[in-house]
């Protein structure tokens, strides 16, 4: 049976509360775990995505709205090496903090008696206005926003904003025949992410210092959405790899840690001030070949990759591929000229990272389902 990654209940029932955690959380820092990986890398990457700061000449009493499935996560323990007091408001359904694979005990111990807790429900308007109010954030960092009806609340308590940090999405975008994506492009007013467009539009209506980040996909350990691990279960199991048409459709995919970085580096920056920035990794990517990366990350053999046509199939409500079928990318040069920012992983290296503190050592977020493609290839074996 699949092994998945325990999240277990909290024992206090109370709807709202604020306290000091005494649990631990881990900074998945891959260098730690070089001497065990089973694949070698090149010297460079020992220390990618290690979390090394320089602590912050001012620190800040900041919200992160959200902060622990996946982004939170990483940022969280950037904020606090650096000096920060930072708070997670969440409902309190998943532990704040817990031991990753990697961290030292004394990490481990430093980061958990630092993070603070506000448990909550961010559609309780009232409760967040109180609770934001009587604290007095200097930056909010909204990890899992939305709909614009869910930050109204929070800038309304918080008259003293320094700064609103949004992570937006880089699905906002008008699908168009001219890529890559880039932030004066047109949006979609109508696109599945239309409630993170329209935040944007109210944060801009406010006067309010905000930032906000467009990711492309995102991924790395502990991610929820099923990006690497769906090509992962396939190369595990040995299975074929099923790719709609042509599979030169090409992608762009950023590491969490990276994108965790992009978030520290607009905090406090006044170039940053009011503006949008795409955040993804420097290069893209075809289908199948990120099919061939996950494989090179994994120490899998090369994959036998098939392509099928899929208005030919009727998978009901079921996903049979983790990606829209388009060229999806976006330029990052925005962010790399004005911020100084740029990507630490390259592809295989992040993915790499991924497979080895997490799906390699047997936790994944979702069971392997292969239902859609036993439909795929029943009909290409009675086709051929």
């Amino acid at each position: 049976m699949a092994r998945m990654v325990s999240l277990q209940q909290p024992t206090t029932q109370s709807h709202h509360s604020f306290s000091l955690l005494t649990s631990s959380l881990s900074d998945f820092n891959g260098a730690r775990l070089q001497s065990q990986l089973q694949f070698k890398r090149k010297l460079g990457m020992q220390n990618k995505g290690a979390f090394q700061v320089s602590a912050s000449s001012s620190s800040k009493n900041i919200l992160i709205m959200g902060g622990t499935r996946f982004i939170g996560i990483f940022l969280s323990r950037l904020l606090v090496k650096e000096g920060h007091q930072v708070t997670l408001f969440t409902r309190g359904k998943a532990p704040i903090a817990q031991q990753l694979p990697g961290e030292s005990d004394q990490d481990f111990a430093d980061f958990s008696s630092k993070i603070l807790h506000l448990k909550g429900d961010r559609k309780d308007s009232d409760f967040v206005k109180t609770s934001l109010a009587a604290k007095g954030f200097d930056v909010v960092y909204d990890i899992n926003g939305r709909e614009a009806v869910e930050v109204e609340p929070i800038i309304e308590a918080l008259p003293n904003l320094e700064q609103f940090i949004y992570c937006s999405s880089a699905g906002v975008y008008l699908k168009s025949d001219l890529l890559p994506h880039c932030e004066v492009d047109a949006v979609d007013p109508k696109s599945r992410h239309k409630g993170k467009l329209e935040t944007e539009s109210y944060l801009e209506s406010t006067g309010v210092n905000w930032t906000s980040i467009r990711p492309v996909y995102i991924y790395g350990p502990l991610n929820y959405n099923p990006v690497e691990e769906w090509f992962f279960h396939r190369l595990k199991a040995g299975r074929p790899i099923p790719i709609p048409n042509s599979g030169i459709q090409m992608t762009q995919l950023g590491h969490v840690k990276d994108l965790a970085k992009a978030f520290i580096t607009v905090l406090g920056n006044d170039k940053a001030s009011k503006e949008v920035f795409n955040i993804s990794g420097e290069k893209y990517v075809t289908f199948d070949g990120l099919a061939r990366a996950c494989a090179k990350a994994g120490g899998f053999p090369e994959p036998e990759i098939i392509h099928y046509n899929p208005k030919e199939y009727d998978f009901g409500k079921k996903k049979a591929f983790p990606f829209r079928d388009q060229h999806f990318f976006a330029s990052i040069d925005k962010a790399k000229h004005v911020l100084g920012w740029k990507p630490e992983f390259d592809l295989v290296e992040g993915l790499t990272d991924s497979y080895e503190l997490d799906f390699g050592r047997g936790t994944f977020r979702k069971e392997a389902d292969f239902t859609t493609d036993d439909i795929i290839l029943g009909k290409s074996l009675v086709t051929a």
